[in-house]
Formats: structure tokens, sequence, C-alpha cells
């Protein structure tokens, strides 16, 4: 860059707005960034060209750029209040956060700065900047520093009684639980989370996330119907807000009517106005998954595994729950097949649903100690002996209750025969 400057006015911006190329409107707001005026209304207009640089180089996707602009800054920091400050660089870093392929460069980033507001002591821009890095050390699955650096920090917060902030470590610490498997833990951060948001006024974006995880971490412990309330509550608010994440919401509430077998309701919700505004291949895969369900089709459960693994397979909270789906549709593909049986060969099952003899046998077995029907298997002739279903006696609740009757009027003896001896 020049040594040379542009004084800090409105047509100095102006300039810069009527550039030919992006390259050239960013040199033009260098120089305006690089005036010695400090004067309010320099000052403003300084600001006005950070946040067009800032723009600029984001859409050139010059990462670096913004983190030396960030550094370049510091000076012009000390002459303007530290709320402003504040909002210039969490911007800064958003920006940053825009660029694909930058994770690595966001957390250096924020560890600089974390580095330079301890230096400076500005608390308030630390304790966010470290908040958003423990939730980018989360993404980058670097579990126990982002674990260690939320516990000193929500000691502290919690201690200021930034409730609103409070909020955002609390969920974030969910996050972090969870993805460790620590599901008590997790309920533990949220619930916390959602006392501070009882005592504040907070975002619709945030209770948004609020919901979306309380649904996660139902759908995570088998109640699907109040998961379901919630991620449809986190819909609502990302659905109003025009949030990318709505699409995620409807995706888990169809995730929970095909877990409750109510795979029938997908398409209805899907056909919905909500609905219809978010059709694509996230709710083509879960109309898949429950058209598989609903045929009880192994086969074309696994089709749909195939064919949508980017929605299915890659979405860590789906994939959780797809073992479970599987062995629900494969118990359910097999009583299929076997209802018209009394006594079937083995093989022939293995071959009608294309799975090897032995991972076959073994899930009969399970199947059978598990009482979803009644059978045994003849291994000597390799074959599925199918009972009828028994029918329960009558006499044996009789007898327990007579028996259970009879305990009790000895008991009654007992203490009267007592009583008499002393």
């Amino acid at each position: 860059m020049s040594s040379s400057y542009l004084p800090a006015t409105t047509d100095s911006i102006a300039q810069a707005l009527e550039a030919k190329t992006p390259s050239e409107a960013i040199s033009i707001l260098y120089h305006v960034i690089e005036s010695p005026a400090s004067a309010p209304d320099a000052l403003r207009i300084k600001e006005q060209a950070i946040t067009n640089l800032s723009d600029l180089l984001r859409q050139e996707n010059r990462a670096e750029e913004l983190r030396s602009l960030l550094t370049q800054l510091r000076p012009f920091f000390a002459l303007i209040p530290k709320a402003k400050t504040a909002k210039i660089v969490r911007g800064i870093i958003d920006d940053v956060a825009k660029i694909p392929g930058t994770s690595d460069l966001q957390i250096s980033l924020c560890k600089e700065v974390v580095q330079w507001t301890r230096a400076e002591k500005r608390t308030f821009l630390r304790q966010r900047v470290e908040a958003k890095l423990a939730a980018l050390l989360m993404e980058n699955k670097e579990y126990s520093e982002a674990l260690n650096l939320l516990s000193g920090l929500i000691k502290e917060v919690r201690r200021l009684d930034d409730k609103l902030l409070l909020v955002d470590i609390d969920l974030l610490e969910s996050k972090l639980h969870f993805s460790l498997r620590n599901l008590p833990k997790a309920k533990a951060s949220l619930t916390a989370a959602r006392t501070a948001a009882n005592a504040i006024y907070v975002p619709p974006a945030q209770q948004g996330n609020i919901d979306l995880q309380s649904g996660i971490l139902h759908a995570e412990e088998k109640d699907y119907k109040t998961a379901y309330s919630y991620f449809f509550e986190a819909f609502e608010a990302f659905n109003a807000l025009e949030d990318p994440r709505a699409v995620f919401s409807l995706k888990y509430m169809l995730l929970c009517k095909i877990m409750v077998s109510q795979a029938d309701d997908v398409a209805s919700i899907i056909s919905s106005k909500a609905g219809l505004q978010y059709v694509g291949p996230e709710l083509d895969a879960m109309k898949a998954v429950a058209d598989a369900h609903a045929k009880r089709s192994l086969k074309l459960f696994e089709i749909a595994l195939r064919d949508f693994k980017a929605q299915l397979e890659e979405d860590p909270i789906v994939h959780r729950h797809l073992s479970s789906l599987y062995d629900t549709l494969l118990e359910q593909n097999l009583c299929r097949l076997i209802e018209p049986f009394s006594r079937v060969e083995i093989a022939h099952i293995a071959e009608l649903i294309e799975l090897p003899v032995d991972h076959l046998e073994k899930k009969l077995s399970q199947m059978i100690l598990d009482k979803k029907f009644a059978g045994t298997l003849d291994q000597g002739a390799g074959c599925l002996v199918i009972f009828d279903d028994p029918k329960t006696d009558a006499i044996f609740p009789a007898t327990l209750e007579t028996i259970s009757n009879i305990g009790k009027v000895v008991d009654s003896l007992y203490v009267r025969s007592a009583k008499i001896m002393a």
C-alpha cells in the first residue's frame, strides 16, 4: 500500500463506490483509512470505510487481508468508543467466517484478538471473542480445549451476570457436551440456558437455537413426540426470519414422524404451504426414508442411504438415529417375509432379504429373545419354525392372585397370634 492517503470525507467514499473494479475500490478505501484526521466526522467516515472495505474483502475471498486489517486498525481503535470497536472487530471476524475454508484462520485470528483484548483490558469484547473461539474449536473437534475455555469463561460471565452472553455460552456448552456424548451435562447446560433466557428478552434466532437443541436432546432420549414439538417451534422461528436453519428443523420434524411410525404424515407436511418453500434434497431424503419405512422395505432404505448420503449419513443428528431406524426396518421387513410361513428355510429368507445367512440367524435369534415373534431356530435343518401366537391361559393370573391373598391371610394370622402370645 502507498503511504499517501485520501481525506476522510463522503466524497472519498463516493469515489470508492464508483470505482470500476473491486481492487480499485479496496485501494481507495485503504487510503481513506490511512487518513490521520481524528475529528468526529472523519472518524465516522472511517468507520463507514472500514465496513465497506470489510465487505469487499469478503466478496473477493481475501481472508488474510481481513486478518491484517484488524492489526492495522488497532491505533484507530484507541480513538473510538469501546462499543464501536467491539462492533467492528466482531464484524470483521464474522466476515472471515463467511469465506469458505477458513476454519484454521478463524481460530488463529480469534486467539490473536483475545491476546490483544487482554492486553487492552477490553473485557466485554474478549468474552464474546472467546465464546466465538470455543464454538470454532468445537466445530474443529478440539473438544478438550473448547471445554477448558468455556469452563473459565462461564464462571466469569456468571459473576458479571451478563445474561444474554450467558445464554450463548450455556447453549454452546450443551452442544459441546452433546458432541462428547455426555447427555446429563448437555441437559443441565441447556436448562441453565433456558433459565437465563427466561429472565431477559432473547432474540427469535437465539430462541430457535434453544428449541432446536432441546429437540435434539429429546430425540436422543427417544422422546420423539416432545422432540417434534421443539423442532416445530424452532422451524417457526427460523422460517419467520428466513434463516437457512429452517430446513434442518423441518428435516428433523420429519425424522421424528418416521421414528414414531407415522411416515404417512411426511408427505402431507412436505406438501403444506410452509414445507413447499423448502423442497429440495434434504426433504427428498426424508421422503425416501419415509417411503421405505411405510413399505417396510429394507432395500428401498438402503437405496435412500446411497442416493442421499450427504443428507442422511453425513448429517450427525440424523446419522445417530439411522442405526435404530435400520434395525426397525429390518425387523419389520423380516416380520413381513415370515408372516405367510409356519416353517421356512433360513437360506430362503436370506435370499429374499439379500443378507448373509449368519447375519440373518443372529438377527432372528435376537428377535425371538426380544419376543418380536414366537418361534425357534432349527439349525440342524437350517429352518425357522414359527409358532402360533400363544393364547394367555386365564388360570395363571387367577392362581397368582389366590396365592397372594393366602399370603396376606397368613401374615394377618401371624400378627394376631403374636399379640395374643404377648
